[in-house]
């Protein structure tokens, strides 16, 4: 049976394991895309879900999201992640910034869903992946925090590395 893939804010229900997609979306390319594309070509029958609400364009519009719209993103996150960590697992991929916006700090959520669920996986044992491109901000000291703390989650080098270590914790 082919897996499903979910995008925000579409909820759909799946059964099986779910690989959820976390990292940067705002000032970031569009890596979901490209992982979405590894994970169906090697393992169909996983079900994946991605916080990109639009995975044609390369990068979010400029600007905040409405109230309304923040609210139904978190919400929908909160969800998916949370049904991640239960059965299936968390891909963590730190994608470099691609387009700077000086008002917010680039992956601030990311960085505080990874820490978050590094927590979650040394109190629950909830799966995670996890890899870091060449030249994303702050590197050294996640690989080095994970090491110290989580040294059975290795942290990866490239998208495709990373999707494929979710895909074997995953099975």
């Amino acid at each position: 049976m082919a897996g499903k893939t979910i995008i925000a804010p579409e909820y759909t229900d799946v059964e099986g394991p779910l690989i959820f997609l976390a990292g940067p979306i705002m000032g970031a390319y569009n890596w979901q895309k490209e992982a979405i594309a590894i994970i169906q070509k090697n393992a169909p029958e996983i079900n994946i879900a991605s916080p990109r609400r639009d995975l044609a364009k390369d990068c979010m519009p400029d600007g905040d999201f409405s109230e309304e719209i923040y609210n139904e993103q978190v919400d929908w996150e909160t969800h998916y992640l949370q049904r991640a960590g239960k059965d299936g697992m968390v891909l963590f991929w730190l994608a470099k910034e691609f387009k700077h916006a000086c008002e917010r700090a680039y992956a601030q959520t990311t960085r505080a869903e990874l820490f978050e669920w590094k927590v979650y996986h040394q109190v629950y044992g909830a799966k995670l992946a996890v890899g870091i491109e060449e030249g994303f901000t702050g590197a050294r000291y996640i690989k080095r925090r994970f090491s110290q703390d989580c040294p059975d989650i290795p942290v990866c080098n490239s998208l495709e590395e990373t999707c494929m270590k979710a895909i074997e914790k995953v099975n």
